[in-house]
């Protein structure tokens, strides 16, 4: 299994950045590499909630991917799952107000594992894990200053 964390401030409620999250058809609005958001299900948001985003590649091409919520804790814990090729992906987003210079805000932190589900998917792990972790702390990071510009104005900082 592999597992990349990032982590940023952002100067906002953790309430509000939790309505963000949590707000499956306005998710495409605010998450930059969102082209659209199809939710799968009906009913309100928690344990079980389904939906697809089509999620823009850096190279331009577009690429599914179905959702379904594992956890959720409002306002602080978010657990995602996601079925790819040849692994399971899990992401937790995980609030937690703080003060930072004399003000409230919210440190963020996603963790993204992957655990692969056929032998070729570990093969992949093995020979492109480096590479393919870049690219998923960028994805990360480029949702955590989307989030943060979403929630007000970009006032965020990178905590790790």
């Amino acid at each position: 299994m592999s597992t990349v964390t990032v982590s940023a401030f952002i100067e906002a409620q953790a309430a509000d950045l939790w309505r963000l999250l949590t707000d499956l058809p306005a998710r495409a609005d605010w998450l930059s590499a969102v082209g659209a958001v199809e939710v799968l299900g009906a009913g309100g948001f928690g344990p079980g909630s389904t939906w697809r985003e089509t999620r823009v590649r850096p190279d331009g091409g577009v690429e599914p991917e179905e959702f379904e919520v594992i956890e959720a804790v409002a306002p602080s814990r978010l657990v995602l799952g996601s079925r790819g090729t040849g692994a399971d992906y899990r992401i937790t987003w995980t609030l937690r107000t703080v003060e930072r210079r004399r003000r409230g805000c919210t440190e963020v932190t996603v963790e993204h594992e992957a655990a692969p589900t056929r032998p070729y998917g570990r093969v992949l792990a093995l020979i492109l894990g480096g590479l393919a972790a870049r690219a998923v702390e960028g994805a990360l990071r480029r949702d955590l200053a989307d989030l943060a510009l979403a929630a007000g104005p970009a006032r965020s900082s990178e905590a790790a």
